[in-house]
């Protein structure tokens, strides 16, 4: 038996990356799954984000676990569009128990140089986004019950790293979600926690843009990153995988951490603390 025999997540961000592993690992422990995802360009990303068919992927790798999927294009600004995709996944499988408030970006600027659209994008769908999973998602939650809630901050929601003022906000500002949703809903049986990944073997890490943060600057791009990166963590490694973040994730919504709630977990190789 898996851990989540019977039960269905919710993953926003489910196209590639992060949200797809949190799809898998959770589908195979017995989940099926509710995927969200936007399929247009984010307008200040250095960098390309999820596609349309990046979606039907993670579509084919759920399903080809064995598992069923519900998967809807829905950017998480639009309330609406969200609550739609949400409802519409919760009437085909019955039920919702986990929700991965997992979809974000990245963007790089000195904080008095950055744009007010890369300020205020960013915290739309950083912060703004996993607020409106979770009003959109709470409902469903209680009617089966209760449930856990798993919010992906960041490393960059503990402490100050240069060049993401708005990103460090937005992942700092999780925090104090997680806290207060953990206090207002504890009474009827929703757990709510955050993870905080350092960097991962993601397209949003995996860039020039982002690599460039570290001096990662042509030639062997991901080389130069990984020297410069490792340098971050107190275990010798320049970044983690995605799996080890899901992990965490399946833990801490997991009858195995029934009582553990409003927690911070770090997966960072000891980079909070260095």
């Amino acid at each position: 038996m898996g851990r989540f025999d019977g039960k269905v997540a919710l993953i926003t961000g489910a196209a590639r990356g992060q949200g797809r592993s949190h799809a898998l690992k959770l589908a195979e422990e017995g989940a099926d799954i509710i995927a969200v995802d936007i399929s247009t360009q984010v307008a200040t990303c250095p960098y390309p984000t999820a596609t349309a068919e990046d979606l039907a992927e993670t579509v084919r790798q759920v399903e080809a676990l064995g598992r069923r999927i519900v998967a809807r294009e829905a950017d998480v600004r639009d309330t609406e569009a969200l609550r739609t995709a949400v409802d519409a996944g919760v009437a085909e499988l019955g039920r919702l128990d986990v929700v991965c408030g997992n979809a974000g970006i990245a963007s790089f600027a000195p904080g008095a140089d950055m744009s007010d659209e890369m300020w205020e994008e960013m915290l739309a769908i950083n912060l703004s986004g996993v607020w409106r999973t979770c009003k959109v998602a709470i409902p469903h939650l209680l009617a089966s019950g209760g449930g856990s809630i798993v919010l992906t901050s960041s490393l960059a929601g503990l402490k100050g790293l240069a060049g993401i003022a708005h990103y460090a906000s937005a992942k700092h500002g999780l925090l104090g979600l997680m806290k207060v949703l953990a206090v207002e809903y504890g009474e009827q049986g929703v757990r709510v926690n955050t993870v905080h990944p350092t960097n991962v073997d993601t397209d949003m890490i995996m860039n020039d843009a982002t690599m460039g943060q570290f001096g990662a600057d042509g030639g062997d791009a991901k080389a130069a990153f990984a020297e410069s990166a490792r340098q971050m963590h107190l275990l010798p490694v320049p970044w983690v995988e995605s799996i080890d973040i899901s992990n965490a994730v399946a833990f801490l919504a997991s009858d195995e951490a029934r009582y553990i709630t409003g927690v911070s977990l770090p997966v960072d190789a000891g980079a909070a603390i260095k």
